[in-house]
């Protein structure tokens, strides 16, 4: 075997190597985004609901106080990874995200309408009290 060969082998190995576990890391983080959304309500945001990294997710926040919802929250900022595969997850590419019964409401725009209109708490009702 010549060197040339040797290396093209290694080369495909390592390749082989490297589809083989950034494959499985991709399922892991889908898999925890499943995991996430069994949850009644969940709102992926930028930051925390007490201290929100921008104004979009700090409005979510005040309709959710103002419903008296329930609900989770990630914190996006502390997980690239999470933030990048949610948004193809999704296909919704910015945050805050709102879930509910494991299917996206919304961003900004849309859960701040709902609110206005009256229907987003009914809708964070109904969702938490599913079976």
């Amino acid at each position: 075997m010549t060197y040339k060969t040797f290396f093209i082998y290694l080369f495909l190995i390592v390749l082989l190597a490297f589809a083989y576990f950034e494959g499985g890391y991709v399922m892991d983080v889908i898999e925890k985004i499943k995991d996430q959304l069994s949850n009644p309500v969940v709102l992926y945001m930028k930051g925390t609901p007490d201290f929100p990294q921008c104004g979009f997710s700090g409005q979510v926040i005040q309709a959710l106080r103002t419903c008296e919802a329930e609900f989770i929250y990630i914190n996006i900022l502390e997980d690239p990874e999470l933030r990048e595969a949610l948004k193809t997850h999704s296909n919704w590419p910015t945050y805050p995200q709102l879930y509910a019964k494991g299917e996206l409401v919304g961003g900004c725009d849309i859960i701040m309408d709902l609110h206005t209109k009256g229907t987003l708490k009914g809708l964070l009702d109904a969702a938490n009290t599913a079976p």
